[in-house]
């Protein structure tokens, strides 16, 4: 039997104030004209990424499959976020949809990440980034009360604290840089991970900057981390991604959706390729995603606002724990 404190790490209060917050987006949504839907936490697809370990959640195989799932299946995925089967919905006719749902991922925990967070995602179809901003903007100016949100291009910003082009530099310019800002790399980054000097750059050098006297959205990001946003063929390339950001907090991942069945493949098999090098085990690429996509995604504009970090700023809050009443040590 578990021991311990019975009793929540957040105040009553911040509860409090975290059931009005919610009141407050459900209204925002509801005015524009977006349903609320619900969607699988425990699924047998999961986003293939890098970064994100989702959590497996081992079943007994039904013997003869049918709407259980493929036969002999034994492994399902606690969602690390709602996108696949929100997008599902899109494919079968849906417009313009909402969620407030649990989300997971596995090996998170600190002030600002717990396994079991609350997430917000939207999405409207024949919505422009341009327009997925603006909505993202008014959403955060309603809910931080922090004034006007800026806007800055990913370029910009790494002009604007390192002197350098993020979309033009090759991996040993990057290190380079780091080297002389002081950063320590980990040992395990080589000099070819120009994805992984530019997040290390990001994280350490440019993301403290961000939001801390008014919230930032930052778009434009390269298109080697498109994720599953679309890629905007100019010179050079970008993808059409933004995050919203306040006091150096990351709060918000918007995407132009990725349309296109057979670039998700692509991105897919190389992030189990980079996994693998990471000394990860793959995950399954085949998915209802790509089926909904093979028939028809419309194009749309979506965004993932991370819940708990939202209340955490409105509230004063230096940690997550204390707008979040039972955190995993005490779950």
């Amino acid at each position: 039997m578990p021991t311990g404190d019975f009793r929540p790490t957040a105040s009553l209060d911040n509860l409090r104030l975290r059931a009005a917050l919610l009141r407050r987006v459900r209204s925002f949504f509801e005015a524009d004209g977006f349903l609320e839907v619900e969607t699988p936490l425990l699924s047998a697809d999961t986003v293939v990424d890098r970064h994100l370990d989702p959590i497996a959640v081992p079943l007994a195989a039904s013997p003869a499959g049918g709407d259980g799932g493929p036969a002999g299946r034994r492994v399902w995925w606690l969602q690390t976020s709602p996108e696949f089967g929100m997008k599902r919905l899109l494919a079968a006719g849906a417009d313009a949809i909402y969620q407030v749902g649990r989300a997971f991922r596995n090996d998170e925990r600190g002030p600002l990440h717990n396994p079991e967070f609350t997430m917000v995602e939207w999405y409207r179809v024949n919505e422009t980034m341009a327009q997925g901003i603006q909505r993202l903007t008014r959403l955060a100016e309603l809910l931080l009360a922090r004034g006007p949100v800026e806007k800055i291009s990913y370029a910009q910003a790494f002009r604007d604290h390192l002197g350098l082009d993020p979309h033009r530099c090759d991996g040993r310019s990057l290190a380079e840089a780091a080297k002389a800002a002081g950063i320590e790399a980990p040992a395990s980054l080589s000099i070819d991970d120009r994805d992984g000097w530019l997040d290390l750059l990001l994280v350490e050098r440019v993301q403290p900057h961000l939001g801390l006297a008014r919230p930032v959205i930052l778009y434009d990001y390269p298109a080697s981390q498109a994720a599953l946003a679309c890629v905007r063929r100019e010179d050079p390339p970008v993808a059409e991604r933004f995050e919203l950001y306040a006091e150096g907090i990351e709060l918000a991942n918007g995407y132009h959706e990725l349309q296109d069945p057979a670039e998700l493949r692509r991105r897919g098999a190389e992030n189990n390729r980079l996994r693998a090098l990471d000394g990860k085990p793959p995950l399954p690429e085949e998915s209802r995603l790509l089926a909904a996509m093979e028939c028809g995604l419309p194009d749309s504009t979506g965004v993932a606002l991370g819940w708990d970090r939202v209340v955490m700023l409105a509230a004063g809050a230096k940690c997550l724990d204390e707008v979040i009443a039972f955190p995993f040590p005490r779950a």
